[in-house]
């Protein structure tokens, strides 16, 4: 089976996904699962089927992920690439993978009673609130969202246009930021997130995976931007509802 990572909180058919276990070779090995990358169309298409598989699901549906607040309710799939500018999605229906392509911004998977979530969480999509966006949609009640692998808070170093925005909607969470270099910060991206999850009404696990510092598991944007850049893959998290009601 594809290697994936899975929390035992989270009551439905899911997997935060590594890149081990696919087909894509060279910068793109081995699970890319992102569509919108310059690996193989064939190769992508493989990976995301045994994705998929791996979960139990027939088809996934993903996003023109845009770093916004929108959520979108997915009653039928949509054809692969076709997926509407948002970043996160909710579905009621069984059988329908939710798909959420990462390389240092956080995947949120989200369960509920009769209802799943996945959202894309960078930095800028959680100051604006697509967090709470998903637990309104999914009802707001009984929701547990898991923060997977992202960049972690000893890696993640940013500038004070990141810091302003942040601490331009609430100036207490300074607590998410450690000093770096003049003029720089490292932000605790997963520990904001869950912040905003509980603020929101949800319970919440973090993984505490970090994408950066794992090569051998994770894709990683900034570690291939502190390289000189060059191509990239995606990893994917999926989740989907339950085709009975959990007990």
């Amino acid at each position: 089976m594809t290697p994936h990572i899975s929390d035992p909180h989270l009551a439905a058919p899911h997997g935060f996904f590594t890149r081990e276990g696919g087909v894509s070779t060279g910068p793109f090995a081995s699970l890319n699962c992102s569509l919108s990358s310059a690996d193989a169309p064939e190769a992508v298409a493989e990976n995301r089927r045994r994705a998929a598989a791996a979960i139990g699901v027939d088809q996934l549906v993903g996003l023109h992920q845009v770093h916004g607040p929108d959520v979108v309710t997915v009653d039928e799939p949509w054809q692969p690439g076709s997926g509407p500018r948002a970043d996160a999605m909710v579905t009621r229906r069984p059988g329908i993978g939710l798909a959420i392509v990462t390389a240092d911004c956080a995947p949120v998977l989200f369960a509920g009673p009769g209802i799943v979530g996945a959202a894309h969480a960078g930095w800028r999509g959680a100051v604006s609130g697509v967090l709470e966006a998903v637990v309104e949609a999914m009802g707001g009640q009984s929701i547990h969202a898991t923060v997977g692998p992202c960049i972690g808070p000893a890696a993640y170093e940013v500038a004070a246009d990141l810091r302003d925005a942040v601490l331009a909607r609430d100036q207490s969470d300074a607590q998410f930021f450690a000093d770096g270099r003049p003029g720089h910060w490292l932000f605790d991206l997963p520990g904001y997130c869950a912040q905003r999850l509980r603020a929101a009404g949800a319970t919440v696990t973090v993984l505490g995976l970090d994408t950066l510092t794992d090569e051998v598991r994770f894709y990683s944007h900034r570690r291939r931007t502190l390289a000189g850049g060059g191509p990239i893959g995606h990893q994917v998290s999926i989740i989907a509802c339950p085709t009975s009601p959990s007990r």
